[in-house]
C-alpha cells in the first residue's frame, strides 16, 4: 500500500486581494488543513493493523496430528508362519531306523529356560550350545526328547544362521530368536540325517530347536516373543 500528498496551495493567487500581513494567521490555518487534507491516506488503503491471536473470529492455526507410535515390529525383517507348514509332519515316531551311533556320548551343558510371552505354550527347559563346538555337535546322535525340552543355540554374532540335519536322527522344529526375544522365524518339520541348510533369511542371536510339530500344537508362529532365563 501507499499514500500520496498533493501540492501546497500557491501563495500567488491570494496576494492581489489581501495583504500578506493579515492574512498571515488564516493562511497559516488553510495551508496547514489542506496538507492534512492532501496526505490522508486513500479509501482503498485501510490502516494495516497487526492481527491479534486472540481475536475471535480468527481461525485456530492447524496442528499436524501426532505420528502414529511404531509398533514393536515395524521395518524389522520376519519371516510369516504359513497357515500350512511348508514340509509334512514326520509319518513315524521316533528316530530315523538309520541313526548311527553316539561315538563319543552327548555333552554336559548348561541349562536355562525359554519362556513363551504371547502363546499359550509351556516353559521349554533348554541346554545351552554357547561354544563353538557345542553349537557343531548340537543334537546329533539324540533318540528321543522330551516335549517340553529342547538346546538353543547362541552366537556372537546377530546374523541370518543356517543350519542342518547331519547325523541328526530325530525331526525338529528349529526357531530363530533375535537379541530381543522377538521369534523371526521357524523351519518346521525338519528332515532327519539330512544336509541341506535351513534358514529363515532373518538375522538372528538365538536358534532354539525342538521336536517337530511342537510350534503348531502350541501356537507359537514369527513375531511373538520369549523370554530366556539362565541363557
Amino acid at each position: 500500500m501507499s499514500s500520496r500528498c498533493a501540492p501546497a496551495t500557491r501563495l500567488s493567487t491570494l496576494a492581489p486581494l489581501i495583504p500578506l500581513a493579515s492574512l498571515a494567521p488564516a493562511l497559516g490555518a488553510l495551508l496547514f488543513g489542506a496538507a492534512l487534507g492532501a496526505c490522508e491516506r486513500r479509501v482503498d488503503e485501510p490502516t494495516p493493523h497487526a492481527p491479534r491471536a486472540d481475536t475471535p473470529d480468527r481461525p485456530a492455526p492447524e496442528v499436524a496430528p501426532p505420528e502414529p507410535a511404531a509398533t514393536p515390529n515395524d521395518g524389522r525383517c520376519i519371516a510369516p508362519t504359513p497357515a500350512t507348514p511348508e514340509r509334512p509332519p514326520p509319518s513315524r515316531v521316533g528316530p530315523d531306523p538309520a541313526c548311527p551311533d553316539d561315538p563319543t556320548g552327548p555333552f554336559q551343558l548348561a541349562t536355562g529356560k525359554v519362556i513363551f510371552l504371547d502363546a499359550k505354550a509351556p516353559d521349554v527347559t533348554v541346554e545351552v550350545a554357547r561354544r563353538e563346538k557345542e553349537r557343531a555337535r548340537g543334537l546329533m546322535y539324540r533318540k528321543s526328547m522330551p516335549e517340553t525340552r529342547g538346546m538353543i543355540f547362541v552366537f556372537e554374532q546377530r546374523t541370518n544362521h543356517s543350519f542342518w540335519m547331519h547325523n541328526t536322527c530325530i525331526p525338529l522344529d528349529m526357531l530363530f530368536i533375535d537379541s530381543d526375544g522377538t521369534i523371526v522365524g521357524i523351519e518346521e518339520n525338519t528332515p532327519t540325517l539330512n544336509d541341506s541348510t535351513f534358514d529363515v533369511g532373518c538375522p538372528s542371536t538365538y536358534v532354539l530347536e525342538v521336536n517337530a510339530g511342537w510350534t503348531r500344537r502350541h501356537g507359537v508362529v514369527a513375531g511373538q516373543k520369549v523370554r530366556l532365563e539362565g541363557i
